[in-house]
């Protein structure tokens, strides 16, 4: 008596038929790895791409994302995230004074997600020396101000932030590497200040540190001093301020932040000045434009890189069906429909992929650490505004890389996958 066996599973032990697909994708994995086969060598191409793809993919995030931060934090550190300026004050730097109300302050830094505000004050005026001549910008400090960023950006010399006190007026002042050598100031060094006023006005100010940000525009402008000389150039009273700068604790709330305080302060908290309420994108939009701008580049890096990948991992897909030509053949005629034979080759193109996406992850972050803690890769500052290449890895978006790399590329494969259903049984078992 002859009997037929044909291999069948229930339809409905979903784990059976899931472990069967898994296992002969794992054993198809397995004999890839130990036998000497066509496609091997087309296998590993593939996987080299992914690798290089995904690791392409996070040092651009990296890098960029890097980018944005270190400029934006030094554009910041110029003029904090939020300025409170009187609502006449135009854009030049010579400001409508803002009477300080200990009330406002109180209420702002009581609001969720604020830092830290200081006051501040601004005017325009001439540097002059024996043999040049330069237009800048006295920024005027109090004792509350945040010296962090400027004593990272200490070349030479030291703040004047320990000599600022309440009887006490002191003519130091901080000025950029730039400045120093357009007007050949050194450490130390004299010079005279001449503002254009009625009656016009000069003062003497001595050198006590030289900084540079490598933002050269803001750079050449700004010198920082004692509050109480424009104070007292501008005649205002003791307690008045050309406004408030605020510090937030992370910038992706800046706009909530803004709105927030704008609802506090609206169009004038008191009755003799009106306010008005800017945040540094709007103070500065050339550089948070041009910033913005960089986002399109990294889209086109990643959607070109995944391209490629995908590409890459079809082709292997094909081929490895095309050598397996036979075993589909065979597993046909035992039983196993379509659709799990296409699940077993995409798990075994998951494995694939995965194997990929680990060498690009281990090369990625490799060389992105190593840069991070060696700066081997210099830029010009001159042009870059910063001297080496930066490198921000974010967990999250290594992640998302990994997961959306993963998930488009075996979406990709999907409708090559469909070639399985052309293959059939009794012409393919004898396919050699």
């Amino acid at each position: 008596m002859h009997r037929h066996f044909s291999f069948h599973y229930p339809r409905h032990n979903y784990s059976l038929q899931l472990n069967l697909e898994f296992f002969i994708a794992r054993r198809l994995l397995g004999k890839q790895k130990n036998t000497k086969s066509f496609s091997r060598p087309i296998i590993t191409i593939a996987v080299i791409g992914i690798s290089l793809g995904l690791a392409v993919m996070i040092l651009s995030v990296a890098i960029v994302t890097g980018f944005k931060n270190e400029i934006r934090n030094k554009v910041i550190g110029f003029g904090s995230h939020i300025q409170i300026v009187n609502f006449d004050s135009n854009v030049s730097f010579e400001t409508s004074p803002v009477t300080f109300d200990p009330t406002l302050t109180d209420k702002i830094s009581a609001i969720s997600g604020i830092k830290h505000m200081q006051v501040f004050a601004t005017k325009p005026g001439i540097i002059k020396t024996d043999d040049d001549i330069q237009g800048i910008v006295l920024k005027g400090v109090g004792k509350d101000f945040n010296w962090s960023f400027f004593e990272n950006s200490i070349l030479e010399g030291q703040t004047f932030g320990a000599s600022l006190t309440d009887s006490i007026l002191t003519n130091s002042v901080v000025i950029s590497k730039e400045i120093s050598s357009l007007l050949r100031l050194r450490l130390d060094d004299e010079f005279a200040m001449y503002f254009v006023q009625d009656p016009p006005r000069m003062r003497r100010f001595k050198v006590s540190g030289i900084y540079e940000t490598g933002l050269g525009e803001l750079d050449k402008l700004f010198i920082l001093c004692d509050l109480r000389h424009i104070q007292r150039l501008n005649q205002w009273e003791p307690d008045q301020i050309s406004g408030y700068e605020i510090q937030i604790d992370n910038f992706k709330n800046i706009d909530r932040l803004t709105s927030e305080i704008f609802d506090l302060v609206g169009y004038g908290f008191s009755e003799d000045t009106w306010l008005r309420i800017i945040s540094i994108s709007d103070k500065y939009p050339q550089f948070f434009d041009w910033l913005g701008l960089l986002d399109m580049n990294v889209w086109i890096i990643l959607a070109l890189m995944l391209i490629v990948a995908g590409f890459n991992m079809v082709s292997g897909l094909l081929i490895i069906i095309l050598e397996r030509t036979n075993m589909i053949g065979i597993l046909k005629a035992l039983g196993i429909d379509n659709f799990s034979l296409r699940r077993v080759f995409l798990y075994l193109a998951a494995f694939l992929i995965g194997k990929g996406l680990l060498w690009g992850n281990i090369l990625g972050t490799g060389i992105g650490v190593l840069q991070h803690y060696t700066g081997l890769l210099r830029l010009d500052q001159t042009t870059y505004f910063i001297d080496a290449v930066p490198v921000n890895l974010n967990l999250l978006h290594i992640i998302l890389l990994n997961a959306g790399t993963m998930i488009l590329t075996v979406c990709m494969l999907i409708i090559p996958s469909y070639v399985i259903s052309k293959i059939s049984p009794d012409k393919t078992i004898r396919f050699d």
